[in-house]
């Protein structure tokens, strides 16, 4: 018996487009114009379509690493089952660790 995808929406397909797309959201400049920040949107609508029914695996988190606002994308994406996925766990403790001692010497100074 075969086994079945725990997500069988979810397509095998070429991440050339994935790829296109997360190259020109890092060439756009959100603020540069309204005209520019109508195209940001539309290719971050079209990128998160093409990502959310993305195949996880090697090639994507590669294509993810190499693009931070496609992996930003993916992340905000599946924030809800995920968290932040593609942050460091490290980096996220030592934040949180950095904003609590932040917090109790403001305390204490007063």
């Amino acid at each position: 018996m075969p086994i079945m995808p725990t997500r069988p929406e979810r397509l095998h397909h070429d991440l050339g487009a994935v790829l296109a797309l997360a190259r020109l959201l890092e060439r756009l400049d959100p603020g540069a114009s309204e005209r520019a920040a109508a195209q940001y949107r539309q290719v971050a609508s079209t990128l998160g379509a093409l990502l959310d029914a993305a195949e996880p695996g090697p090639a994507l988190n590669a294509l993810l690493d190499a693009h931070p606002a496609a992996a930003e994308l993916y992340e905000n994406l599946h924030y809800a089952q995920a968290g932040l996925c593609r942050h460091a766990l490290g980096a996220s403790l030592g934040s949180e660790i950095a904003a609590v001692d932040l917090i109790r010497r403001a305390r204490t100074r007063r």
